[in-house]
Order: structure tokens, then sequence, then C-alpha cells
């Protein structure tokens, strides 16, 4: 039986051609539900609602003294960090991000940001006003918020895991602070974290937020 020498050549192409014909693989945001913050792929977000960690609910009040709640963000996506007005460190590179990230959606009604301060008893609504307009804050996109200091920190350990010291017993009024930007979709549920004073991290933070809104979360 003769044997082609083209054969080889001939198999090689036919996998090539195979691997072309593979659909491309459906990469989707993890879930993030506890406080050791593992990323969780659910099989089915409809059959493990019950399971998948959402933010508490809260009311706070921006830099118009206006309330925001978890109605201002339903149904949106949302980004959230902790600040305060008074920060001589890392808040100003983070204000820097936070306004990137709300040039990139400046258009887009569906996106909002949160800020919270995790010194309200200094960060009044007239202070956070006027921090408002040295960073260039949009009014209907960016919410500065202070209230009552512990409800922010109950909701910045317990709905956002917002705390880098987890392993410590903490008081609930201790200091809280971190640089974690949180990706929050239009169920309330954590889909990313990252260093807001990373600019990858920053426009990594952008690309998921779209990935968000192509899915329909």
């Amino acid at each position: 039986m003769l044997k082609s020498k083209h054969v080889p050549g001939l198999f090689l192409l036919l996998v090539c051609f195979a691997c072309a014909r593979q659909e491309p693989e459906v990469v989707s945001l993890p879930y993030y539900n506890d406080a050791a913050l593992t990323p969780y792929w659910p099989e089915s977000t409809d059959q493990h609602a019950d399971s998948l960690h959402a933010v508490l609910p809260f009311a706070l009040t921006n830099q118009f003294g206006d309330q925001v709640s978890r109605a201002t963000v339903e149904g949106k996506i949302y980004v959230a960090d902790f600040f305060f007005t008074s920060c001589p460190g890392i808040c100003a590179k983070m204000a820097q991000n936070m306004g990137k990230i709300q040039q990139a959606f400046a258009e887009d009604d569906d996106v909002l940001l949160l800020s919270h301060s995790v010194t309200p008893e200094i960060d009044s609504v007239q202070v956070l006003y006027r921090y408002a307009e040295a960073h260039g804050v949009e009014p209907q996109k960016w919410h500065l918020l202070t209230g009552q200091r512990r409800q922010i920190y109950q909701l910045a350990r317990d709905g956002y895991f917002a705390d880098e010291d987890i392993d410590l017993d903490k008081d609930e009024n201790q200091f809280l602070h971190t640089e974690n930007f949180y990706l929050i979709d239009r169920k309330g549920h954590i889909r990313g974290i990252y260093k807001g004073t990373y600019p990858l991290d920053v426009e990594q933070l952008i690309a998921d937020i779209a990935m968000l809104k192509s899915e329909g979360s």
C-alpha cells in the first residue's frame, strides 16, 4: 500500500481547521460570597440565587443632602469604595481613578459610583460637597456618602467585606480603610474586587463593567 508523503501536512491542516471552528470560550465574572473573597462561579444563578451574597440594605446621605439607598442603585451596575476627605495618602489616587470610571461611563445612566466616608463625623454634607467640587464629581453619577458611623462600618464589613484585616477581632467602630474598588451587579452581588490605586486594575474594572452590561447582569 502506498503512503502519501502529503498525509502529515493534510492532517495538520485538518487539525488547524477544527481548532478554528471551535466556539470561543464564554467568560463570566465570578461572585464573592464571604470575607475570604474567594471567587465563585455558580452553575446557575437562578438555581443558587439564595446562596449568592448581596450587599446589605442601606440609607445614607450624599454631598447634596439627598438620601441614597439601595433603591437608588436598584437595577444598576455600580462601583463602591471607602475613603475620607482628610486622607493624606491613597485617597487622592483613588479619587483620580474613580474619575476615570466616571468619564468612561459619563453618558451611561445604568452605571453609578458610590464613595463611602469612613470618618462620617468629620465628613459632613458640606465637607463632601467641597470635596466633590475639587475632584470633578458629577452629581447624578458619583455619590459621596456620609451617615451614621455604625451603619457605614457594618455595611463595609458585612456588605462589601471591605476590611483588609478580617482576621483581627475589631471593635465595630475601629477605624476601617481599604483601597479596594467593588463592582456590584444589577442584583446587588459583588462581581469584582480591584485595587483602586492600580491603573491596570482600573482598566480591568472598566472592561468588566462592559461585560456585565453585555450579559444583562
